[in-house]
C-alpha cells in the first residue's frame, strides 16, 4: 500500500498549470524528439474542462515537456482534427486546437515545447514565431519519445477528445476509453483491469464527464488494486443485486448465519443466492450481513449494554467470504453507546475491500433506555460522522467504494433523515427490516419511501420465523418495487 506521503495529485484548473517545463534543443526538426514530462506513478492528472481545445492544451503539457514541432486544427472541425491525430501519431508531436480564445494559448504552448514548427490541418491562424509548414509539406517522422513509465491516458470520450488520444499515442501512451454512458471509472469493470495492468505509471484523466469524479486520485488508485466485484465493477449497487444472510456468530437466535460454520455459511447462502437465478435484471451475488456489536439485555462491564465481539471472532467468517468473493457487512448495534465508536473497533476489518457497514438504529438507546424496552433512533448527525469517517478511511487506504447500509422499520429512527450526507466513496442504502404481515410490511416500505435523501438504494429483510408469510424469492422480486438492491433472510 502506497504511504500517503508519496502521492501526488495535479489537477488542471482554469487558471492552467504547466507540467515539465524543461525544453530540448536541437540541431534539426526530424533529428530532435519529442521529452515526454517526468511524473510518478502516483501523479493523477484532470483535464475536466468543457472546451476540447483546453482539454488539448492541458494533455500536451501532461504528456511533453518538449516537442520538435505540432499539429495544429481548428476546433470546430472534427474531420480535420482526425487528419491532425493522424499526422501527430506519426510525427510524435500534440495535437493543438485552435480557435479564436486559444490562438495566444496555442503559441504559448509552441514556445513552452520549445518547437522548431508547426503544421496546420483546415484553416488555422495563430500568432507565433515558429515556422509554419506548407499544407502541402508532410510532417516528419521523428523518433519516438521515450519514458520509463509511459502515462496512461483515461478518456471519457474518444470521438469527443480526437485530438488528446491523438497527442496520448503520439507520447506512446496507453489510451483507455470510457464504455459509453459509463462515467465513473469504479463502474467499468475493464477500465478497472486495464488500469491495475499500467498501475506503474502515471494516469491522465480527460473529458469533461469526469468532472463529477470529486477525489479523482482515489478513484484512480482504487481501480489500481484490480479488487471487483463477483460480477465485476467496484461500485457497491451499480448493476449488482446481493441476497444475504444475517446473523452471529455461534447465535442461532440472532439470525441463520449464527447457525453454521464460516464454510457451511458461504455453500449455504451460495445456495438461497441461486433461487433467484433468472428473477432479475442484474446479476445476484451472495453476501454476509455480520453483527459485530449485539445489543445486550444487561449493562455489560463498560455499562453500554452491547457485546461487542472480537475482531478475531469475526475474521473466519470474514475470510471465508473473502476467499468465496463475497462482500461482507458489519452491523453495529450499539447500545447506549454510539455508532463511531463502535465502528472504529472495527477499522482493521473494514481496512479490507468488499467489507462494509451497517448501522442498526432501533439498538442505539439513550442514557435511560434498555434494548426490547425501548425502539432506539440516531441523529443524521451521528449517522454523518460515520460516514464522514469511513469515506476518510475509503480514500486514505486507496480502496473501493464501500456500503454504508441504514436500518430502519420507523420513521423516527433516523431523525432529520433529509440531512444525511453523500460521499463519492459510499453507496447509501436503507434497508427496511421490519417483520409481520405483508401488508403492514408493504406499508412501511411504502412510508419509509416518502421523501427519502436522493441517491439511496433499497435493501428489504425476509424473516424465516417471523413473517406472515415469507415472501418467495419470485415474490420478493415482483412484490417488492422498487426492487431491492439488498435482501437479507434472518
Amino acid at each position: 500500500m502506497r504511504s500517503r506521503s508519496t502521492r501526488s495529485v495535479v489537477v488542471l484548473a482554469a487558471a492552467g498549470l504547466l507540467l515539465g517545463a524543461a525544453g530540448c534543443t536541437g540541431t534539426a526538426p526530424s533529428e530532435t524528439p519529442a521529452t515526454l514530462t517526468t511524473a510518478s506513478a502516483d501523479t493523477v492528472t484532470v483535464a475536466t474542462q468543457r472546451d476540447p481545445a483546453e482539454r488539448a492544451l492541458r494533455a500536451s503539457r501532461a504528456l511533453f515537456a518538449s516537442a520538435p514541432g505540432a499539429v495544429l486544427a481548428p476546433a470546430d472541425d472534427a474531420r480535420s482534427i482526425r487528419t491532425a491525430a493522424s499526422a501527430a501519431r506519426r510525427a510524435h508531436v500534440p495535437v493543438l486546437l485552435v480557435d479564436a480564445e486559444r490562438r495566444r494559448a496555442v503559441a504559448d504552448e509552441l514556445e513552452r515545447l520549445d518547437a522548431r514548427w508547426y503544421q496546420t490541418v483546415g484553416i488555422v491562424h495563430i500568432d507565433s514565431s515558429v515556422d509554419k509548414r506548407s499544407a502541402s509539406e508532410d510532417t516528419d517522422e521523428t523518433d519516438a519519445p521515450r519514458a520509463s513509465r509511459p502515462a496512461t491516458v483515461l478518456v471519457a470520450d474518444a470521438a469527443d477528445d480526437a485530438a488528446v488520444v491523438g497527442t496520448a499515442e503520439a507520447a506512446g501512451a496507453t489510451v483507455v476509453t470510457m464504455p459509453e454512458g459509463v462515467t465513473d471509472p469504479a463502474a467499468a469493470p475493464d477500465v478497472i483491469r486495464s488500469l491495475h495492468d499500467h498501475e506503474d505509471s502515471s494516469t491522465v484523466l480527460v473529458g469533461a464527464a469526469f468532472a463529477g469524479l470529486g477525489d479523482a486520485r482515489w478513484t484512480v488508485r482504487a481501480a489500481e488494486s484490480g479488487w471487483q466485484l463477483p460480477h465485476g465493477g467496484q461500485r457497491p449497487f451499480d448493476g449488482h443485486r446481493y441476497v444475504a444472510m444475517y446473523g452471529a456468530p455461534g447465535a442461532p437466535v440472532l439470525g441463520v448465519l449464527g447457525e453454521q460454520d464460516p464454510t457451511t455459511s458461504v455453500r449455504r447462502v451460495r445456495e438461497l443466492a441461486t433461487t433467484y437465478d433468472g428473477l432479475s435484471n442484474e446479476p445476484v451475488s451472495p453476501a454476509f450481513e455480520l453483527i459485530a456489536t449485539v445489543a445486550a439485555g444487561d449493562a455489560g462491564a463498560d455499562g453500554d449494554y452491547s457485546t461487542e465481539l472480537p475482531v478475531s471472532t469475526l475474521e473466519p467468517y470474514v475470510d471465508a467470504a473473502h476467499d468465496a468473493g463475497m462482500p461482507v457487512v458489519i452491523d453495529l448495534q450499539p447500545g447506549r453507546s454510539d455508532f463511531l465508536s463502535q465502528a472504529k473497533r472495527y477499522e482493521s476489518l473494514l481496512k479490507r475491500p468488499g467489507v462494509w457497514l451497517a448501522l442498526d438504529p432501533e439498538w442505539r438507546l439513550g442514557p435511560d433506555q434498555v434494548p426490547l424496552r425501548q425502539i432506539g433512533t440516531v441523529s443524521a448527525a451521528e449517522v454523518n460522522a460515520v460516514s464522514a469517517w469511513l469515506a476518510d478511511l475509503v480514500r486514505s487506504e486507496d480502496l473501493p467504494p464501500k456500503a454504508l447500509v441504514l436500518h430502519q422499520f420507523r420513521l423516527s429512527m433516523i431523525q432529520d433523515r433529509s440531512a444525511l450526507q453523500s460521499h463519492p466513496e459510499l453507496d447509501m442504502l436503507v434497508h427496511v427490516d421490519g417483520q409481520g404481515s405483508q401488508p403492514d410490511k408493504q406499508a412501511t416500505w411504502k412510508a419509509l419511501h416518502v421523501d427519502a435523501p436522493e441517491g439511496v438504494h433499497w435493501g428489504w429483510k425476509n424473516f424465516f420465523d417471523e413473517d406472515t408469510p415469507m415472501l418467495s424469492p419470485s415474490e420478493t422480486m415482483s412484490q417488492v418495487t422498487p426492487t431491492p438492491s439488498l435482501v437479507t433472510y434472518q
